[in-house]
């Protein structure tokens, strides 16, 4: 098999873990743990097990980074506002709608990165980028009101936790890109995972929570933090490092699919004919602008 087929299998599968993610989330949810502690547990563990594998990996640069103090700065910044804000308003979204919904919800998140940038560098946006911000606002329109402009298919905390998911996701994205160039991504996320979960364990309820396990539940926990966190996380890395991170990111797109696949599958949740067309309109203004990239990429490589 081919270094490319591995690659895009591999992101393919790590995308289709990241929707079972969220379906495991709303299940946890809906049996009584809040968004808040399942948020703290979540970072905890799965902060634990990344950070195991990046010392597995590389103990030198996982105990270099730990002991530079610029990094560590900023690797605070990242903890709470990349990581634990993002983490808690996506499965307070779950919990207000569905995991189907805020996850596509989440997926306008390249659209705000790509306004951003627009408005960051005074660059005025190319047709097709223009074309993806008003699928992207169309598309958010009708999943929030079903068409009709006189009321929204979900609650306002549902659409406001969704559409703040996807401002968090672009800080988790934008925040930390120098830290993961100069230490790798395993280390920086992990250790960030672990620092929030730590920092955020006095205020969650962590240490007063009485958490049942049964089966299901236990079923569960392996869906969104070693399913749904670890191994799709270190999946869609070993796929990024074969096809490279456009082609990769655009491969992981199937995420969304996947949540209102297991949405619907385990939870039951119903979806209308206008949800499905303004969650195509979502993903095609994240296609269209993560084609533009690999068209750019391509360009570059031919010269």
């Amino acid at each position: 098999m081919s270094s490319l087929l591995k690659g895009t299998i591999y992101t393919i599968v790590a995308g289709i873990a990241w929707g079972l993610s969220g379906t495991s989330g709303q299940y946890l949810m809906a049996h009584g743990i809040s968004a808040i502690l399942l948020t703290n547990i979540r970072l905890i563990i799965a902060g634990l097990l990344l950070v195991i594998m990046a010392y597995a990996r590389s103990k030198e640069q996982l105990l270099a980074f730990v002991k530079d103090r610029d990094s560590l700065k900023s690797l605070l910044l990242f903890s709470l506002f990349g990581l634990f804000l993002n983490q808690f308003a996506y499965l307070a979204a779950i919990q207000e709608t569905n995991a189907g919904t805020a996850t596509v919800l989440q997926y306008v998140c390249p659209v705000g990165i790509l306004l951003y940038t627009c408005i960051k560098d005074r660059v005025a946006p190319t047709i097709a980028e223009i074309i993806s911000i008003v699928l992207a606002i169309g598309g958010t329109f009708l999943i929030a009101t079903h068409g009709q402009l006189h009321e929204l298919s979900m609650t306002p905390a549902g659409l406001f936790w969704g559409l703040f998911s996807a401002f968090t996701y672009a800080l988790y994205i934008i925040i930390p890109i120098t830290l993961i160039q100069k230490w790798g991504s395993m280390p920086v996320i992990g250790i960030g995972m672990l620092f929030s979960g730590i920092l955020a364990s006095p205020f969650t309820g962590l240490f007063h929570a009485d958490l049942s396990f049964s089966s299901d539940l236990l079923l569960a926990f392996v869906g969104i933090i070693l399913i749904g966190t670890v191994f799709a996380y270190t999946l869609f890395l070993k796929g990024a490092s074969m096809i490279g991170p456009v082609k990769s990111s655009l491969l992981a797109s199937i995420e969304p699919i996947s949540a209102v696949f297991f949405a619907f599958m385990i939870m039951k949740e119903q979806f209308y004919p206008i949800d499905f067309i303004g969650m195509a309109m979502i993903l095609l203004a994240v296609t269209i602008i993560s084609l533009k990239d690999l068209m750019l990429e391509k360009k570059q490589h031919s010269v």
